[in-house]
C-alpha cells in the first residue's frame, strides 16, 4: 500500500475543504433570491389565509398568490406610538424583523409577560381592501411560546375587536403539543372571539380546558392540551400587540375616522 505524508494528507484535505467551501458558498449565493421570494410568498399565503383569501393548506402557484395578496390587500407602515401611518417610509421594503433588532429603529419595551425586549418604531399593517373600503385589519405579532418566539398574524373585522382569524408561520414549539397552534381545529375556535372588553382593553386569552360558544364566551378560547406554557404564551403575545405598546393607538385612531366617515 502506498504511504503517503504527512504533508500530503494535509494538503489534500484542506484542497477538498475548500472545493466544498466552494461550492456551499456558490450555491447559497445562488439561491439566495429563491430563498428570499419563497419567504415572501409564505408570508403573503399567511395573510391571505388569515384573511379569509386562501383556504388553509389550499394549492396553488406563487403567481396566484402575488396576484391575490397584490389585488386585495394593501401594506401600511405604522407609527406604533401615535398610531397614524407613515408614507415616508416603504412598506414594500420595510423589514420589521430587523428594524425591531435595530437600536435605531426601535426602543426597549416595558416589563411584560410575552417576552418581547424591544419594539419597533414602525410597523407593518395589512389591509384586506374591497371597493376601496377595509374588510379586514391583519396585525404581525410575535412573542415567547415555550421553545421558541412564535411569529403569525392577528385578523380583524373593522369593528376593531372581532377577531377573523389567526395564524403562526414560523415557530419552533414541540409537534403535538404547542406545535398545535399550527391546527387548523384550533385556530377557527378564534374565529367571531372579541379582542377587548367593552372598555378597549385586551381581554381575550386562551385558557385551560374549552371555552363556550362565541355569544355566551366571546372573550376565551379553548386551551392546548399539554400544551399550557405554549397557550400562556399566545394569550400573552397577543394581548400585547393589542395594548398601549402595540397596535392600540392604532386601532383607536382607525375607529374614530371609520365613526367619523
Amino acid at each position: 500500500m502506498r504511504q503517503y505524508s504527512n504533508a500530503y494528507v494535509v494538503g489534500f484535505a484542506t484542497a477538498v475543504c475548500l472545493v466544498c467551501s466552494i461550492v456551499v458558498s456558490t450555491a447559497a449565493v445562488a439561491l439566495r433570491d429563491r430563498q428570499d421570494r419563497n419567504k415572501v410568498l409564505d408570508r403573503q399565503t399567511q395573510v391571505l389565509v388569515v384573511a379569509g383569501l386562501l383556504e388553509e393548506g389550499q394549492k396553488t402557484s406563487p403567481e396566484n398568490v402575488e396576484h391575490l395578496f397584490g389585488d386585495n390587500i394593501q401594506i401600511r407602515v405604522v407609527n406604533l406610538a401615535t398610531g397614524e401611518y407613515d408614507d415616508s417610509v416603504d412598506a414594500a421594503t420595510f423589514d420589521q424583523r430587523k428594524a425591531t433588532k435595530d437600536p435605531a429603529a426601535s426602543h426597549e419595551a416595558p416589563v411584560n409577560n410575552a417576552g418581547i425586549t424591544r419594539v419597533p418604531t414602525f410597523a407593518l399593517v395589512y389591509q384586506r381592501v374591497e371597493d376601496q373600503e377595509v374588510q379586514s385589519l391583519i396585525l404581525p405579532i410575535e412573542g415567547k411560546g415555550l421553545w421558541s418566539t412564535l411569529y403569525g398574524y392577528l385578523a380583524l373585522a373593522p369593528d376593531t375587536t372581532t377577531i377573523e382569524g389567526i395564524t403562526f408561520y414560523e415557530h419552533g414549539e414541540t409537534p403535538g403539543l404547542g406545535g398545535e397552534i399550527d391546527n387548523p381545529s384550533w385556530k377557527s375556535v378564534w374565529i367571531g372571539r372579541q379582542a377587548f372588553d367593552e372598555n378597549w382593553q385586551p381581554a381575550v386569552e386562551v385558557i385551560k380546558g374549552l371555552a363556550g360558544p362565541v355569544a355566551e364566551d366571546p372573550y376565551r378560547v379553548d386551551g392546548l392540551s399539554g400544551a399550557t406554557l405554549t397557550a400562556r404564551g399566545v394569550s400573552d403575545l397577543v394581548r400585547f400587540w393589542l395594548g398601549k405598546d402595540g397596535f392600540e393607538p392604532y386601532l383607536a385612531n382607525f375607529r374614530a375616522e371609520r365613526s367619523a366617515s
